[in-house]
């Protein structure tokens, strides 16, 4: 009836001056730099280059963390799965309602909510007292040398360990300010790459989304660099001048200055974001929809109409006939399902996990892995994967992107790649359990020390030194003349050491008499004993690194594309959710634990700290590597079965998969509750029928 009065109105001229009025507004709005996808992509980079900075500077200011705050290892390890956590918590639900809801700006609001988290991140610094240096001087200087100074050990000990307990505050706003880093960051990548793709030619699809994820990858390689730079600053450096140096072990760096200037970046990002519209004008964009998208059935797009415009007004149906927002958030489950039952969206989702949690797993301790393998310092092994290996993931990513784009790939041709990259880059991995040091000799531990082993938390027995109070809290290890490695100073029996030189500049421990009895010989240098043939294999090492990274990243892109390709578009932002959802909950949270756990099992000797296991001082770099490198393998094997799965799939019956319209879900299999009323059954077809209707304001049209 509404319909019906609003068509027997006449058109005055009022509605006339109204309507060139409207017009005009929406040729000025086209007209304006926010209505090219071009400059949203550059928008979108921009956030997501912040985002990937700041997760790589928490990575590279562990560390730091640890001892301004004196945590474990452990605890540092929560704080930084605490932003998957807050991530995980939120990203179905912005997925499924993001996509009807103002794409751009609920991105917007996510980066300023990460903002928020980066600021309140470098909190802790400003809200605990200074840090003070004397804190640090016996633990790794006095404590390093043989002497007998077990009463002044002891109350040094008590006060570490007392000062920990007071930093539990500090420590859960740390986690809280990752949690809010985790949640902002839950609407940036599946709905700005739903946007993209729907404003943008099939071809040219994945020639932006490889753009707008090597841009991604890149930020790590930024946060790293950044984090290099800020920890070069004394870390109370605006209240206080201080003498000691970088290269000094009480330093101190400013942890808290790179989550203020990334907390910056990610609050202007943001702010553009508020410029877009809802949607875009669809110059750039195909006609029609893509005939690869589809997924549901056919008979489910046909059977719901989208309500007819009459005299440019769409007219609703009956309020109590609108499925209300608790019936459409059991709709949920049911569209889950409908995904999951597709083996090609749910083969190339878990393939994309294994890739995933590859990177999680071994990147995450790649650093360590150097150090450890290699004999590295931990600047150098970052700012070696800074220059690396991240900027060629990167590189590799963009080529994934153009290759497909180049050759105009299928959904089968796509597979092949991901399938030929992931096989090549499998190999790379195989030659890494080649290329490696031993441990070396190490007193104590791989070789007799005085005929007695070290024991986590004991005085060694050994004559040399008996007189000495070394604590195994920590070691600063030291390699004496004779070329075997000793856990300190202590370990090795030198009382003194020589000052530094014009003529030498090295820093020499004298007065060793666990080395030698002759004076002469009784020295020892810091550091680790190099092993032979370390630096041939480490340049061996990093240019295969390089190549893997290259080729191993090009997977992302096409795996993407075919995802995106098998679902509808309504479905597509919430295919991408689903798909971050699972990165996060299998290739991000469960890998670094695993991994770590097998590296840990591999360890020698550990410390003891405040009475219980710290973490690990020596390893069995043998074991550590061959452990290490096959979880690696294993993860990139299943994802070769699970390319290997989808191929097969595909090539047995493309049409089903990509074209077909059978054996999917109705209407009334999505809405159960609305089977005994035929009307009202019919009224609930596709919920974008309800696209300009005022009921569920962030809804996403996903049936």
């Amino acid at each position: 009836m509404r319909m019906q009065a609003k068509e027997q109105q006449p058109a005055d001229s009022g509605g006339s001056s109204s309507g060139d009025s409207l017009q005009t507004k929406r040729q000025l709005k086209s007209s304006s730099c926010f209505s090219n996808i071009k400059i949203f992509l550059i928008s979108e980079c921009a956030l997501m280059l912040a985002q990937g900075t700041v997760g790589a500077y928490l990575v590279s200011v562990l560390t730091t963390l640890e001892r301004r705050f004196n945590l474990q290892s452990a605890d540092v390890g929560v704080i930084a799965s605490s932003f998957e956590i807050g991530n995980l918590a939120l990203i179905l639900f912005v997925s499924y309602f993001g996509a009807k809801a103002h794409r751009p700006r609920l991105i917007g609001y996510g980066g300023i909510v990460m903002a928020f988290g980066a600021f309140l991140s470098a909190l802790p610094e400003f809200l605990t007292n200074q840090y003070e240096i004397r804190e640090m001087w016996r633990t790794d200087l006095g404590r390093d040398y043989c002497s007998n100074t077990s009463s002044e050990d002891v109350q040094f000990e008590d006060a570490m360990c007392a000062n920990k307990a007071n930093t539990n505050m500090m420590y859960l706003l740390l986690i809280g300010a990752q949690v809010l880093l985790g949640i902002g960051a839950t609407p940036v990548q599946p709905l700005g790459v739903s946007y993209i793709d729907d404003h943008v030619k099939k071809k040219d699809s994945s020639l932006y989304i490889g753009i707008l994820f090597s841009t991604l990858v890149f930020g790590p390689a930024c946060g790293f660099i950044l984090g290099s730079v800020c920890t070069k600053f004394y870390v109370d450096a605006i209240f206080i001048d201080t003498s000691i140096t970088p290269e000094d072990p009480r330093w101190i760096g400013a942890w808290w200055l790179g989550f203020l200037l990334c907390g910056a970046l990610l609050f202007c990002s943001a702010i553009l974001m508020f410029g877009f519209p809802k949607s875009l004008p669809n110059g750039d964009k195909d006609d029609g929809l893509d005939s690869e998208q589809v997924m549901l059935s056919h008979s489910l797009s046909s059977d719901y109409e989208t309500p007819k415009p009459s005299n440019g007004v769409i007219c609703s149906p009956e309020p109590a006939n609108i499925p209300t927002c608790f019936q459409q958030l059991k709709v949920i489950p049911n569209v889950t399902k409908c995904l999951l039952s597709n083996p090609v969206f749910t083969c190339i989702t878990l393939a994309a996990c294994m890739e995933i949690a590859v990177v999680a797993g071994f990147a995450a301790f790649l650093g360590k892995y150097l150090e450890q393998q290699f004999n590295l310092t931990t600047s150098t092994a970052n700012q070696l994967l800074g220059m690396t290996a991240i900027p060629c993931a990167c590189l590799g990513i963009f080529l994934g992107g153009l290759l497909v784009k180049k050759f105009d790939l299928s959904a089968l041709g796509a597979i092949r790649m991901t399938m030929l990259v992931n096989l090549i880059s499998t190999t790379c991995y195989v030659f890494f359990l080649f290329l490696g040091c031993d441990t070396g000799p190490v007193a104590g531990v791989t070789v007799t020390y005085g005929n007695e082993s070290l024991r986590v938390g004991e005085k060694p027995d050994a004559e040399c030194v008996r007189h000495c109070n070394c604590l195994t809290s920590s070691i600063s290890p030291v390699c004496g003349s004779n070329g075997v490695t000793y856990l300190s100073a202590c370990f090795a029996g030198c009382t003194q050491t020589l000052p530094r030189t014009a003529f030498n500049v090295s820093q020499n421990l004298t007065g060793c008499s666990c080395i030698s009895a002759q004076s002469a010989l009784a020295t020892a240098v810091p550091g680790k004993c190099a092993v032979p043939g370390c630096q041939e294999a480490f340049l061996i090492f990093l240019c295969i690194i390089c190549a893997c990274s290259l080729v191993g990243a090009m997977a992302q892109t096409p795996s993407v594309i075919i995802l995106i390709r098998t679902v509808t578009p309504e479905l597509k932002s919430y295919a991408l959710g689903v798909l971050f959802l699972l990165l996060r909950l299998i290739g991000f949270i469960p890998p670094p634990l695993i991994f770590g756990a097998g590296i840990d099992s591999t360890c020698l000797f550990w410390s003891s700290d405040c009475g219980e296991r710290g973490a690990c001082l020596l390893y069995d770099n043998m074991a550590y590597r061959h452990l290490y490198v096959s979880l690696a393998i294993i993860l990139k094997g299943v994802a070769f079965l699970l390319y290997t799965t989808t191929w097969y799939c595909l090539h047995r019956n493309y049409k089903k998969y990509i074209k077909s319209h059978d054996n999917h879900l109705g209407p009334n299999e999505f809405y159960p509750s609305l089977n005994d009323d035929p009307e009202l059954l019919n009224q609930t077809k596709l919920i974008s029928t309800i696209e300009d209707h005022e009921i569920c304001e962030n809804m996403e049209s996903v049936l």
